[in-house]
Order: structure tokens, then C-alpha cells, then sequence
């Protein structure tokens, strides 16, 4: 964890009286574990960004000039960077090394004796090609958790070929579920097999470093795009692998609950999501003041109201254009139905709730600098975890972590 005075985050008084728990002595689970992230793009540094979140000492190594694709994926930008970029590297270090020369290699070895972690997410047989892969590093360094993010892991036909997250949508069928029946499968709206795989990774890495309390001993951990795309349909995989059903297209409906979909209002779309049969007498009678709907033998139960679906919607549809998003969505909370208006972003990072909850943190860099993050969602009892570095610029701290290398210090 960086400890000079400039390594920190210096933070305006707006967010720090919007934010009290920004405290520089803010107890973080991971504090201690150093993480040496050579990942690119998405799935690794999403991946390392959690890691440092909750409080590891991130150190990210690239090429000279930048050698992360997501430099380049702009506009939006700040400041000459991208938003991509600037979205996954908070609370983490930058050292630039050319891995191909034998200093950089040397430089990596040296900073790999007080590492804890490795992550990356190169094409397969990169690193061993450098003499750094995870056989000969796990052998130098037995307790090295070595991590690594491949497009379709490391064995089987498809090993070899790059691995990006529209592939791993198209092939997981990911894209054959999701859009509407009478039209082509469409990409979920975010890289989301790259976010699944960086979860994934994260998760395992963080059960490697509890088992190396126990044993002493590292692991070599995997993961891919393919697989954690299957693994994320969770039940729609589950119901192909079981009972061999293809899923379908159903759009914003829910193949086996109903009404658990999207409703137009007077000006708004509205989301309602009945989870049971209390839910729906709630929402017939206390809601739309529609006892009759409840009281149809058409939709007694959850099994009757899916087989009935369309004629449920018709009758809710019919309701719901009456009166405004607004007036809806309140008669349902206040009945506990749940339900929700249908938000553009930029409107959901506005929502008076989420502001009162502290998602977004205003932190200031040097390089960018005033910068509002999307913080990390994970509270403990001292608080949310908190930004303790802005995202840094490509190699902002080569100098210093070198300077502490070559001089036998501590890094830090």
C-alpha cells in the first residue's frame, strides 16, 4: 500500500464531507497482499481493481507508451485518456517495463520476491515464451498465486485463439437468449463476460490466499471468457445441461414467472417483478384496484399466470397507460410490490437514493484531475471500501517503485 504523501489521493472538501468514510487509515481486508497486474483491457484489470478496492497493493505493468488496447477506445476521454481505461485502474499503481528485454524480466523477478499475486491475461503461451509463465514462476516462487484470464483456457481446440467478450457472448449463447423472440440475439449492453470472468477471478484468488495461510503454499489459477459465460447463464445453462430445453428469446419477460417484465405508462416504461402469489393479489387489489384479476382462476398461481401470460399483460398493459411512472411506481412500494422505472444511466447515477448511498466519489489526479469515480459496491462495517488512488497515468510510478527496487527497499 503506497505510503508517501504524493502516492495518495488528495480529495476536495466537497467529497470529502460528502464522503466520511474516505479515511486514509480505513481497515481494508487485503491490506499487505501485493498484486503484480500485467492484465489488459477488461476481465484481468476489472479483476485487480477489486483486489486493490479491498485493500491490495495493485501494481499494474505495461510496455513502454502504454501497451493496454483501452488507451486507444475513445472518445469519451479526460484529458487525453479514455473512460474505458480511466473505469477499472483505480486504487492501483503504474510501472512501465518492456518485458521483452532482459531488464525488464529482471526488474519483474525482482518485484515477484515480495509479490503475492500475478495477474494475466495475455494469449496463451506468451508469458511462457518470456520465461515467466506459471511453471517456471511457481517453481522460483512456491508461494506465488499465479492468475490468469485466457478467451478459452488453456486446453481444448480452441486454446490458442484470442479471447474477446463478443466472441464469448456469440459461442456461450449468451446472445441467443437475450433480445426479443422475433428478432436476431443480441450482446448484452456491457462486456459482461468480462466483468463474469473478473468476478470469478477475484473470487478465486482471494480463496488462494486463505488457503495459503493454511498451507504455505500458491496456486495456479484459471479462468475464461467461454466458460464463465456458460457458467453465468446459470439457470437457462442449467436447464440446457439437465433437461436439454433450449431457452429462448423472451425479451424483458421472464420465461417461468409472470407478470415479470416491462409495462409502458402514460410517459415512462415501468419494470414489475411479481416474485409470488401475495405479490400479485397485492398488486391486483391494493395497486390497480383490479380484485377481479386476482380472483381469475386464469391466474391463481404462478404456473397459471405464465401459461396466461399474454392475456395477464393485456389486462395489466391496459391499467398501467392510465397514469404516469411516477404514480405507479410509488403504489407499488407502497404495496411491496417490487417495481421500478426503466432509467437511462445517467439518470440512475442521479437517483436520490443512489447519491444519498455515496456511489459516485469525486477524487483528484494530478494527471486527469477532478475525476468522479463509480465507486466500489461493497460496504463493511467501517463503511464503503474507499478510493485511496486515482487511476494512474501510464507509468506515474515507475520511478519510485525502481528507485525502492534498486535501492533494496520496500517498494511501497
Amino acid at each position: 500500500m503506497p505510503s508517501s504523501a504524493d502516492e495518495r489521493v488528495p480529495l476536495s472538501p466537497t467529497a470529502l464531507a460528502a464522503s466520511p468514510w474516505l479515511d486514509p487509515a480505513f481497515p481494508l481486508p487485503l491490506a499487505g497482499v501485493r498484486v503484480l497486474d500485467l492484465s489488459r483491457v477488461l476481465a484481468g484489470p476489472f479483476a485487480t481493481q477489486l483486489l486493490g478496492d479491498l485493500g491490495a497493493d495493485v501494481i499494474r505493468v505495461e510496455g513502454p507508451g502504454g501497451t493496454d488496447d483501452t488507451h486507444a477506445w475513445k472518445p469519451p476521454e479526460v484529458n487525453g485518456e479514455s473512460v474505458y481505461y480511466l473505469g477499472v485502474n483505480r486504487n492501483k499503481r503504474s510501472l512501465v517495463l518492456d518485458l521483452q528485454s532482459s531488464s525488464g524480466q529482471e526488474a519483474l523477478r525482482r518485484l515477484l520476491v515480495g509479490a503475492d499475486v500475478l495477474v494475466e491475461n495475455f494469449r496463451l503461451g506468451t508469458m511462457e515464451r518470456l520465461g515467466l509463465g506459471p511453471h517456471v514462476l511457481r517453481r522460483t516462487h512456491p508461494r506465488l498465486i499465479y492468475a490468469r484470464v485466457l478467451g478459452f483456457g488453456s486446453t481444448g481446440p480452441y486454446a490458442s485463439l484470442p479471447g474477446y467478450d463478443l466472441v464469448a457472448q456469440a459461442m456461450s449463447g449468451f446472445m441467443d437468449v437475450t433480445g426479443e423472440p422475433d428478432r436476431p440475439g443480441q450482446k448484452v449492453g456491457v462486456a459482461i463476460t468480462d466483468v463474469l470472468s473478473g468476478l470469478y477471478l477475484a473470487t478465486a484468488v482471494i480463496a488462494a490466499l486463505f488457503e495459503r495461510n493454511r498451507t504455505g503454499r500458491g496456486r495456479y489459477l484459471e479462468v475464461s471468457l467461454l466458460e464463465c459465460a456458460i457458467a453465468g447463464l446459470a439457470n437457462l445453462s442449467a436447464s440446457a445441461a439437465m433437461v436439454h430445453t433450449r431457452p429462448t428469446r423472451v425479451g424483458n419477460v421472464h420465461p417461468t414467472i409472470s407478470p415479470y417484465e416491462t409495462f409502458p405508462t402514460l410517459d415512462q416504461d415501468i419494470v414489475l417483478a411479481v416474485g409470488n402469489n401475495r405479490q400479485f393479489v397485492r398488486l391486483c387489489k391494493d395497486v390497480l384496484q383490479r380484485p377481479d384479476l386476482a380472483e381469475d382462476p386464469r391466474f391463481a398461481t404462478n404456473a397459471d399466470r405464465v401459461r396466461s401470460r399474454a392475456l395477464l399483460h393485456a389486462y395489466l398493459a391496459e391499467e398501467f397507460r392510465r397514469r404516469s411512472a411516477a404514480y405507479w411506481v410509488q403504489a407499488c412500494w407502497r404495496a411491496g410490490v417490487p417495481c421500478g422505472p426503466v432509467q437511462d444511466i445517467a439518470s440512475a447515477l442521479a437517483d436520490p437514493h443512489i447519491r444519498e448511498r455515496g456511489m459516485i466519489i469525486q477524487t483528484f489526479s494530478s494527471r486527469f484531475g477532478s475525476l468522479n469515480l463509480v465507486a466500489c459496491p461493497i460496504w463493511t462495517d467501517d463503511g464503503r471500501l474507499p478510493v485511496r488512488l486515482p487511476p494512474p497515468s501510464i507509468g506515474e510510478h515507475t520511478a519510485s517503485i525502481l528507485s525502492a527496487l534498486h535501492g533494496g527497499n520496500d517498494i511501497s
